[in-house]
């Protein structure tokens, strides 16, 4: 059983308060000595780190802070940069990653108590292991090592709190203040970042979804990370053991469909001159994620709806019923109902998958989340080395992206922090930063608001209809952004639409 995490953090506080070097308030007169218990741990790193990580996961479960990804990034390389860093002699490299690490976990708001736990997590899981992790006397190896757990944690501390002390800075940082732990943990869930109630509501039903084996349908428009959600999904399941695999509908030719999906037997048409599994077969076990499923023709939806029936697959030119076990995952950057009424989604498909269907917020309608989205990039980018790191967002460029509609979704914003990072020179993301549409649009875009009728003699529907018709030629049509401009939901736009004969 752990030991419980102790809470007295005063000698950090004192440290901090007193701007001496962290260094001074540990007994580190011999650095060398931190050496064997650094070779050891880098010989054991892969099985400590997977288990380290595991025990993470369990203790925190879904109020973790930090995703799968961002806990390896952050913690894992952290702490294994310190130790090569000790095995090199390099005091100067020791302390700049651990400080780091700190910095990193600051910004986004990671509570200092789960990361004292983490740590101490990663101690209790080495110090029940010596006999397996150090080849050297057990007590002389505890010693060494439970001081160098110590000396990690005041080094990280110290660089949260000059972070947080500093966080009233111009720059933006990764979380907004003032909430609880619980709200907290949201922030970054398996890769996704989001702070908004909406995206709450989604990491929840992500969460709901990945504890069945039943299909699940992704509705949101083109770069809102549909595919993201998938491997979410994929990695909250109980056993994410098999194997993820994804198939974009719209990069295949129609007549190579069914081949693809299934497999095809050699001869069974032109050009098949081997026998082909097919990307059901191959994902079986795992899950498929079929993007753009809507691009499907109606012929191969109707195998697909079979074969989800069934749970086998019968590949091209062959008569054998193969039996399959995968999670099907369907995503379409359409309306689901919409494409059902213009014939790009089978009715029958789509009452297969209804059960569960994620609708996915584009960025304009969750614009809170760019004060995570941006850090979450820029650190990402920064990883790659070969230029001088980010660090932030100027005020002025920050409040046009506040501004901006954002209509690549978050994939643009990506690919715009990315942009900043290859061609710009400074630390700081300005307006020169940003591509030249983008300020275009920004100076150009006035959105009006929706004329009211003047005639107070009509009545409640004719003024309803008014409005609805207002709103559509506002927008060009675009039921999305009509519904946003009306504040009412596309269910109940369309409902109104069919209700005045605007369908």
């Amino acid at each position: 059983m752990l030991r419980r995490v102790p809470r007295d953090t005063r000698l950090i506080d004192r440290q901090h308060s007193q701007n001496r070097n962290p260094l001074s308030l540990v007994t580190f007169q011999d650095f060398a000595s931190f050496r064997p218990v650094a070779k050891a741990l880098i010989d054991h790193q892969d099985s400590l780190f997977e288990k380290w990580h595991e025990l993470y996961s369990r203790h925190f479960g879904a109020n973790r802070s930090l995703s799968d990804q961002t806990f390896d990034r952050i913690l894992g390389r952290g702490l294994e940069e310190s130790m090569r860093s000790i095995i090199d002699a390099d005091l100067d490299g020791y302390t700049s990653s651990l400080r780091r690490v700190g910095t990193k976990l600051a910004a986004r708001k990671v509570p200092f108590t789960e990361i004292l736990t983490s740590l101490y997590l990663f101690w209790e899981l080495v110090r029940t292991d010596l006999a397996n992790v150090f080849a050297f006397d057990h007590v002389e190896a505890l010693t060494l090592f439970s001081k160098f757990c110590h000396h990690k944690a005041v080094l990280i501390a110290d660089a949260y709190q000059r972070e947080l002390a500093s966080s009233g800075d111009v720059k933006i940082r990764s979380v907004t203040h003032g909430r609880s732990h619980a709200d907290n943990s949201l922030d970054l869930f398996h890769g996704l970042a989001g702070q908004t109630a909406s995206m709450r509501e989604l990491f929840r039903k992500i969460e709901a979804a990945a504890r069945t084996r039943g299909s699940v349908l992704i509705a949101g428009e083109s770069g809102t990370g549909k595919e993201p959600i998938a491997r979410a999904i994929h990695a909250c399941s109980p056993e994410p053991k098999g194997r993820f695999m994804a198939l974009n509908c719209a990069a295949i030719p129609r007549e190579l469909m069914e081949s693809e999906l299934f497999g095809h037997r050699r001869g069974s048409f032109s050009g098949a001159s081997s026998d082909y599994l097919g990307i059901f077969r191959a994902a079986d076990g795992g899950t498929l994620l079929l993007d753009e499923i809507t691009e499907m023709s109606p012929n191969t939806q109707g195998k697909l709806l079979r074969a989800l029936q069934e749970r086998t697959v019968r590949p091209v030119g062959s008569t054998d019923e193969i039996p399959v076990d995968i999670r099907l995952i369907s995503s379409t950057n359409r309306d689901p109902e919409e494409a059902v009424r213009s014939g790009h989604f089978r009715q029958d498909l789509y009452y297969r998958l209804q059960a569960a269907v994620l609708h996915v917020p584009p960025l304009r309608e969750r614009i809170e989340d760019l004060e995570l989205l941006i850090p979450y990039f820029i650190d990402a980018v920064n990883t790659r080395g070969g230029r001088n790191p980010m660090d932030g967002v100027a005020p002025d460029a920050l409040a046009r992206m506040k501004t901006y509609r954002w209509p690549g979704n978050v994939r643009e914003l990506s690919n715009v922090i990315e942009a900043a990072y290859t061609f710009g020179t400074s630390s700081t993301i300005g307006l020169n930063d940003m591509p030249p549409t983008m300020i275009d649009a920004l100076e150009t875009a006035q959105v009006q608001p929706v004329a009211q009728p003047s005639n107070q003699t009509h009545t409640y529907a004719e003024t309803e209809r008014e409005a609805i018709v207002h709103a559509l030629e506002q927008t060009r049509g675009n039921k999305v952004r009509a519904a946003a401009l009306l504040q009412i939901s596309r269910k109940r736009l369309y409902s109104r639409m069919a209700k005045y004969g605007l369908v």
